[in-house]
This record gives C-alpha cells, sequence and structure tokens, in this order.
C-alpha cells in the first residue's frame, strides 16, 4: 500500500497522518478482501480548501468533511473482478499498484468534529479515511441501507485496529 499524502496546511496533528492513513486503508483493503497493491492520494486542506473544491465539482458552496474522488467504477461494491479489463487506467504502470482515487480532508473539520464528537482527532481523522475508502471501493450512503453498510464497515475497521471513540 502506498499512501502520497500532502498537508497544504500548517495545521499539525498529535499523531503521524501518513501512518494513521496507512493502517486504515491497509485494513479497509484486507476486509474488503482487495487482492491488489493500492495506492491512494490523499490532500489535508483546510475548510477553505475543500469548500472550493466541494464548489467545483459538487456545486456545493460549503465546506465539508471529507470529499472522495474514486478511480475506478465498479459493477458492485469492492468487485474487483472487472478491474483488470480498465487496466489502463487503473494500473500504475512503474508499480502495477491500483490506483483506489483521491481523498481529501479538511483538517478544520477534523478538530471541529473531534471536539463536536468528544472523540480524538486521531479518531476522528481515521474515521474519515475509512469512510472515503469505502467510496472509492464503490459504497455509497444514499439511502439508510447503504448508510448502514458503511457505517458498520467503517466501525469494524476502525475498532480492529484498536481506534476507537476515547
Amino acid at each position: 500500500m502506498t499512501i502520497y499524502l500532502e498537508n497544504e496546511t500548517d495545521t499539525a496533528f498529535g499523531f503521524d497522518t501518513r501512518e494513521t492513513a496507512g493502517r486504515v486503508a491497509e485494513k479497509v483493503l484486507e476486509l474488503e478482501k482487495c487482492p491488489y497493491e493500492a495506492v491512494v492520494n490523499i490532500l489535508l486542506t483546510d475548510d477553505q480548501g475543500i469548500r472550493q473544491f466541494n464548489m467545483d465539482f459538487r456545486q456545493i458552496d460549503a465546506p465539508t468533511d471529507v470529499l472522495s474522488f474514486p478511480n475506478i467504477a465498479y459493477d458492485e461494491p469492492a468487485d474487483f473482478c472487472r478491474v483488470e479489463e480498465q487496466a489502463a487506467d487503473c494500473f500504475e504502470p512503474d508499480t502495477g499498484e491500483l490506483v483506489l482515487g483521491d481523498i481529501m480532508i479538511s483538517v478544520d473539520k477534523v478538530r471541529e468534529q473531534a471536539v463536536s464528537y468528544g472523540h480524538s482527532e486521531k479518531r476522528e481523522f481515521a474515521f474519515l479515511v475509512a469512510h472515503s475508502m469505502l467510496h472509492l471501493l464503490g459504497y455509497d450512503h444514499m439511502t439508510k441501507e447503504e448508510a448502514s453498510v458503511m457505517e458498520e464497515k467503517q466501525e469494524k475497521a476502525l475498532s480492529e485496529l484498536q481506534i476507537t471513540r476515547d
């Protein structure tokens, strides 16, 4: 698993964001039985930066906590059986890694939501990575049923990593 993480803010957390993101991403891929080594790009930005991307890509003029930009179109969530048919678009030519997509996280929202939910910034950050990884694997939460599936999968990954609500 390769995580390319860029922090375009001056924000520093009391934990290693790259290491945490890598552990969470790997756990999600393990639980979803991804048969490939994978790569994910993560950009840490602020509310102003994510608001602009939210406007540009979703036509929503407001900051959000996380945005996901999947690179793969799945027939069913985490169904990797047709990925090789899209090999030219889905695999890094030099490393052979599956390019899952991009994640943008607002560091302002990590801090704000950690306080709001009464848990650590690490827990909030890890939750957002798990949530976004599931989006990169084709999951969504447009219905109550879909949301329930995602919530269960997020909680399982974080529990197995012992990144629990403090």
